[in-house]
Formats: C-alpha cells, sequence, structure tokens
C-alpha cells in the first residue's frame, strides 16, 4: 500500500500556490466583475471572449503540459509557472488596450497551465496516497478556496481605502488607481510564493524518482485512453467546471438583480469565496470516511436543485435571505464536485506514475468551458438584460448538472466501494 511521503507544510504549500497562481486571471475579475468591466471598458461578451482566449492556449497546453508533469519534479515547475504569472500582473496593472488583454490571457493560459496545472494535481495524488485522496483534494481545494477568500479580503480592503469619496461618487480614475494597487499587491504575494515553494516544497529524493518516468511515449498515453475511468472522468469535470465558472457572475447577480453597489457586490464574491475551504475540508473528510465516488453523484444532484432556485426567478432584491441560501446551495455543490473529480483517480485505477498524462488527458475536454463558457454566460446576459439573462444562465447550470450526475453516478456504479 502507497502511503503519503511527504509532509503536511508540503500541502499547505501546494494550497498556497494552487489558488496564487490564479488570482490575476481570475479571483479578481470575480470579486471585481463589474469594477473590471468598468476599468477595461469592456462588457460581459468581451471579457468572456478574454477567458477564451485562455482557454484556446490552455487546451493546448493541457495535452503537451501534462505528461511534462511525468517527467520533471514538480517543485521547479510550480514555482517557475508562479513567477511568471506574476510579471503579467505587471501588465495588467497598466490597463492595456483589448487587443494587449486578449494576449496577457492568452500568456496566461500557458504559464497556469502548461507549466502548473498537472504538477500540482500530481504533487497532490503523491501527498494523498492509497487512503487518503479525498482528504488531500478536499483540502487541496477547500484550502485554495481559503486562500482566494483571503486574497478577496485583502483586494477589497485594499480597493476601499484608496477610494476617498462614497462608493456612488466614486469617478473611473479613482476607481482604476484603486485596482491598480490590488493588482500590483497581488502581485508581488505570488513571487513571494514562488519563492516560498521553490526553496521548501523539495521531498524525499527516491519518493520523487518514483513518480518521475525517464521517457513519455505514445504507449503511455494509449494505456491511458484505454480506462473507462479517463473517459468517464472528461464528462464530470467539463459539467463541475461549467458550474463553477458560472459562480463567476453571482457578484454581478448581486448588483444586476440585488442592486447592490460596486463593493457591496465584491463582498457577496468573497462570500462566496469563503464557502470553499469549508465545503473541500468536510467532503474530503466524509468521502475519505465513506466512498467518494458516491459523495461526487451528490454533489451533482445539489448543484441542480440549487440552479434551479435561480433559473426559476423567485429570487430578487426584496428576498436576501433567500438569495444567500440559494447562494449557498449552489456553491456547496460544485465545490464539492470541485474537490473530489480527481480524488476518485485513484478508484478509477488509474497508474500514479502517469497521473501527469491522465490529467493532461482528461483536462483536454473536462476544461473547455475555459473556452466556451465565458462567452456563453457572457452572450446570455447581454442578449437579455437584468434577471432574465441570469436566469437563462442557470438554466445552462441546471443542464450541465444533469449530464454531470449520470457520468457520476455511471462512475459510481464502476468504481463505487461493493
Amino acid at each position: 500500500m502507497r502511503q503519503n511521503k511527504a509532509h503536511w507544510y508540503f500541502l499547505l504549500l501546494l494550497i498556497l500556490a494552487g489558488e496564487s497562481v490564479f488570482i490575476l486571471p481570475f479571483v479578481l475579475s470575480r470579486v471585481f466583475r463589474p469594477t473590471v468591466l468598468e476599468a477595461f471598458s469592456l462588457d460581459n461578451v468581451e471579457l468572456g471572449i478574454c477567458f477564451t482566449v485562455y482557454g484556446i492556449v490552455a487546451l493546448l497546453s493541457y495535452l503537451f503540459g501534462g505528461p511534462l508533469a511525468d517527467k520533471y519534479p514538480p517543485r521547479k515547475s510550480i514555482a517557475l509557472a508562479l513567477w511568471m504569472t506574476a510579471l503579467g500582473g505587471l501588465v495588467y496593472a497598466t490597463f492595456p488596450s483589448y487587443t494587449i488583454l486578449k494576449i496577457l490571457y492568452g500568456y496566461w493560459g500557458f504559464t497556469t497551465i502548461f507549466i502548473f496545472w498537472a504538477p500540482m494535481i500530481k504533487a497532490t495524488r503523491v501527498w494523498g496516497g492509497t487512503t487518503s485522496q479525498g482528504k488531500a483534494f478536499g483540502f487541496l481545494d477547500g484550502g485554495r478556496g481559503l486562500v482566494g477568500a483571503l486574497f478577496g479580503l485583502l483586494s477589497v480592503l485594499i480597493f476601499s481605502l484608496f477610494i476617498n469619496t462614497t462608493v456612488s461618487e466614486t469617478t473611473l480614475y479613482e476607481s482604476k488607481q484603486a485596482f491598480k494597487n490590488v493588482i500590483l499587491v497581488c502581485s508581488g504575494i505570488v513571487v513571494l510564493v514562488g519563492f516560498l515553494v521553490w526553496f521548501f516544497m523539495k521531498m524525499d529524493h527516491k519518493a520523487e524518482e518514483e513518480i518521475i518516468l525517464d521517457k513519455i511515449t505514445i504507449s503511455e498515453i494509449k494505456e491511458v485512453l484505454r480506462l473507462p475511468s479517463v473517459w468517464l472522468l472528461m464528462i464530470i469535470i467539463l459539467c463541475a467546471y461549467v458550474g463553477y465558472k458560472i459562480t463567476d457572475v453571482f457578484s454581478l447577480y448581486a448588483q444586476d438583480v440585488m442592486l447592490y453597489d460596486q463593493v457591496q457586490s465584491a463582498q457577496v464574491g468573497t462570500f462566496l469565496l469563503f464557502v470553499r475551504p469549508v465545503v473541500g475540508v468536510l467532503i474530503g473528510i466524509l468521502a475519505d470516511r465513506t466512498d467518494t465516488t458516491y459523495w461526487l453523484v451528490v454533489s451533482f444532484v445539489v448543484t441542480f436543485f440549487g440552479s434551479l432556485l435561480f433559473a426559476t426567478g423567485i429570487i430578487s432584491n426584496s428576498t436576501t435571505v433567500l438569495f444567500f441560501t440559494s447562494i449557498l446551495i449552489v456553491a456547496t455543490g460544485v465545490y464539492a464536485a470541485r474537490s473530489l473529480y480527481f480524488a476518485v483517480m485513484e478508484r478509477g485505477q488509474i497508474p500514479l506514475v502517469l497521473t501527469g498524462t491522465a490529467v493532461g488527458v482528461i483536462s483536454l475536454i473536462g476544461h473547455t468551458p475555459d473556452i466556451f463558457a465565458g462567452p456563453a454566460i457572457g452572450l446570455l446576459l447581454e442578449n437579455s438584460p437584468g434577471a432574465i439573462g441570469h436566469q437563462h444562465v442557470f438554466w445552462l447550470l441546471a443542464l450541465f448538472s444533469f449530464i454531470g450526475g449520470i457520468a457520476a453516478w455511471y462512475y459510481f456504479r464502476l468504481y463505487g466501494k461493493k
């Protein structure tokens, strides 16, 4: 039986790095979506296209970067990815033109996926051993959520400190200067995390040798493609990832439907980030004590019913308690699925030494929402402004939750505890 080969601080560094690398491309726009649209003179479709450019580069990066994770130690790849991502933050802080912004998102697609993604997943699987996969990935995603929430809190605090007037009277110039300071502080922290990973996230040399292949061949890729678990995980992750992308609109929902101002809507986005660590830790512990594949099914069921609360239009600016309750339900389902979909790789009989290759192949399909989800959400919101557009977005979530639930149920039938 394969036991844990790394200490707790190894997982803590993975958690810190795992969210820090996505702060600049995603977390800031999730927390400050209305501000980003205004500061960069974008509409929802244009911002969605930036995410699509990211997704296209990421798609190729998953395919070619995955096998590299089976050839090189995770520590060096992760640190390099953090430093290169932070470098992009310096460009982001200049509020570049729309064309440069799209190029920047393509660059981030390379730094966060080609260099970073598969090494992070493989290192987490190594830490989890054979008995703690739910805990490893639950703590990873939950911990990443906590790091994201803390970044969100820090960002809102910095933003508020540089707003000298009441929020409703803030000029575009003041808003941009405040957001620029947010970007620069976050970039500096990402650089620091890179140094921590480089110097401290080390594994035992013998353990490191066991998880690295001298050469990746076509036969290894064919071996991965023969596994039913790989094909099912493509569908499961695709559907779960659509749900994760849709959580980006909650701060905009707060502004458009609940009629909150910029700071209040950013606080809604930050509240959402705090749900993620709680869900990740609880579902990880629960899954290891029972069955990870069963709880993956449950997560899709919860997401489906939560999405219906928004899709049916019963939430309005006069139903504040229902609004936050519904956010909690959707977020619980979405974050539980995120915590578990890589945790079931061990149960799906995917060899540890081929983890990077498997992650690359699975993510090639599973993370296509990086390409289509942003524009799809943007079109739904722009074509039907206000509450109706948001209802359409949550009908989309309901559809993908239903499909993901069916795939997860079949995975449970094949690989669940008998």
